[in-house]
């Protein structure tokens, strides 16, 4: 089986190298925790100035399985110019290959009575890298077989993202905007030739409602749906959100969260966290319903948050009638 898997993964990697027709963007369950790096409209949203992070191991003891982190740093400057901005980073990495990106973001608001609208863009840096370790059954060099090489583009996300007043959201982005193509000459003894990674532009549909109070807490409810044109998918999302009194001082209360998330052809997962004066933790566990399931123990994701918030800006009257 371990073989299998092995030539599994290295089959996946050389055909990574001319173009990749299946989805190359993270998937995070936390996604309602990460809305910014997949859509920029989203940035500075919500009040204050929060950092998140995010780390995920996905199929647990499976050799070569995806690994992400994402951090993301987002403030709310209305009260000095009209917008959010943010700094976006996440790295991939699967098998040989690795991926990082960062993104400023900008979101420009536009009020309404019945909630604010984001336009967003996000500028920044792709960077790709494989460093293969081929085993071939002789010593002499094989074409086939790609070599290593790293290559950085410029990367572009665009979204708009709607709050409505009535504890709802809808969101609409597209990542990597204009698809870079990354690409390097590689020279082995007498020969030369490209090697090239096509990123393919990917789009996410997003939504949200929260609802009123049922017993002591509300529900929250969330989906997404992600494609690259050819591949689908589709995370629906369900947490119950409750306050908990303790007799622990000096927490004494705090804030705590359940639900499930299930994603299409993929796996359903368990969720879990808690806050405390503006500090969250969360942590996930997938349950892997495809194939992979006979060797997989599961994915972890672990996401931490903490907001700032800044104090309202207090008016104070004119002494002066001229100032009036």
């Amino acid at each position: 089986m371990m073989v299998q898997l092995r030539f599994v993964f290295l089959l996946s990697t050389i055909l990574s190298f001319s173009t990749i027709w299946s989805q190359q963007d993270k998937i995070i369950t936390h996604f309602i925790f990460d809305k910014m790096s997949l859509n920029p409209g989203a940035t500075g949203i919500e009040e204050g100035i929060c950092g998140t992070s995010i780390y995920r191991g996905q199929w647990d003891k499976v050799v070569g399985s995806p690994n992400s982190m994402v951090f993301n740093a987002e403030a709310n400057i209305n009260r000095y110019f009209p917008g959010g901005v943010g700094l976006s980073f996440y790295h991939d990495q699967i098998g040989f290959i690795k991926q990082n990106n960062v993104l400023l973001n900008y979101a420009y608001p536009i009020f309404t009575e019945y909630g604010v609208l984001q336009a967003g863009l996000g500028l920044g840096l792709y960077n790709f890298g494989l460093n293969p370790d081929w085993v071939p059954p002789t010593n002499d060099f094989d074409v086939a077989l790609p070599t290593g090489f790293k290559a950085n583009g410029l990367d572009m996300n665009f979204g708009f993202y709607w709050k409505g007043i009535e504890n709802y959201y809808v969101g609409f982005s597209s990542t990597h905007l204009n698809a870079p193509r990354l690409s390097q000459s590689v020279s082995v003894g007498p020969l030369s030739f490209e090697q090239a990674y096509q990123t393919k532009r990917h789009y996410y549909l997003m939504g949200g409602y929260t609802t009123d109070p049922i017993g002591p807490g509300t529900i929250n409810g969330n989906v997404l749906l992600r494609t690259d044109g050819v591949k689908t998918s589709m995370d629906f999302n369900a947490r119950y959100l409750m306050s908990i009194e303790t007799n622990i001082a000096p927490i004494n209360t705090f804030d705590a969260y359940g639900g499930l998330t299930f994603r299409t052809n993929d796996a359903i997962a368990i969720m879990i966290g808690g806050s405390k004066n503006n500090f969250t933790v969360g942590y996930s566990y997938d349950i892997t319903l495809s194939k992979l399931s006979t060797v997989s123990r599961g994915s972890h994701e672990i996401m931490v948050k903490y907001c700032y918030y800044l104090k309202p800006l207090i008016k104070t009257p004119s002494k002066s009638t001229r100032w009036l």
